[in-house]
């Protein structure tokens, strides 16, 4: 497993194993929400214990390893500067918890081992995902992520295919509706032939929950639909024209069209 960001080309691939030895590598699926790519070899490589992002807390002493052609292993050490809940990056994809790196990551770390002192992985190393600092791509999202890849090549994200953009909601309409959320999403525009047209929304619809999840923001409902809801028809709440309204609509697999 790697970061997908550093990946220069899908074939010609090798790995470089702990002992120095570089074998063939097929790349087995990517996904740029996650930054994770997966690589298939022929050698066993040892698994390295695991620390939990529950475990973790901001101080807490890290090292980041890489390896470059000219130097070997190299290594880096720092702290985790934070430490919080589920976490969308700008690239769509969702991480199980945030892990920000207070260190400098070198070019050859990226996509490489961040561990505690003790020896234990914390995550994957990555510059791709936040415009502030490097982050750890926790154990529990490359499990989930691998899984998808290996077992499918891709990773499962629903679909609906409409343009959205948060807007707050007036105190008056918020009674109205019976929407506790001071915002909502409201409908931009609808893709033709996707399930939003199928079901029959439209622009300057204003979305208030799917399925029972409410939505305040365009990522709460990217986080609905981050594969737990492909292949179900929910129930859409809504406003139209200021009044409250409900449908069903379609939840299918982003790419499957």
């Amino acid at each position: 497993m790697t970061s997908e960001n550093t990946l220069q080309r899908e074939e010609d691939l090798r790995v470089t194993l702990p002992d120095g030895r570089t074998v063939e590598a097929s790349l087995a699926g990517s996904d740029a929400g996650t930054d994770i790519a997966v690589l298939r070899i022929d050698s066993a490589t040892a698994a390295l214990p695991l620390t939990p992002a529950a475990n973790l807390k901001p101080g807490r002493i890290v090292l980041s390893l890489g390896r470059s052609r000219d130097s070997g292993v190299n290594a880096a050490m720092g702290i985790m500067s934070a430490v919080s809940g589920e976490w969308r990056p700008w690239r769509g994809g969702r991480l199980e918890a945030y892990l920000r790196l207070d260190l400098t990551l070198l070019p050859a770390s990226a996509g490489g081992p961040v561990i505690t002192t003790s020896g234990e992985f914390v995550g994957m190393a990555t510059p791709a995902l936040s415009r502030m600092a490097p982050l750890a791509v926790p154990a529990s999202t490359i499990s989930r992520i691998v899984d998808d890849l290996l077992s499918k090549g891709r990773v499962s994200r629903g679909y609906l295919g409409v343009g959205l953009q948060p807007v707050r909601l007036p105190e008056h309409l918020k009674q109205s509706l019976g929407h506790s959320a001071n915002s909502a999403v409201i409908v931009l525009s609808v893709e033709p032939g996707s399930p939003a047209e199928i079901a029959g929304l439209a622009i300057g619809d204003v979305l208030l929950s799917i399925g029972g999840h409410g939505l305040r923001s365009v990522e709460d409902l990217q986080s609905a639909l981050d594969g737990r809801l492909i292949g179900q028809t929910v129930k859409l709440k809504m406003a139209r024209g200021g009044q409250p309204s409900e449908m069903d609509i379609a939840v299918t697999e982003r790419g499957a069209q």
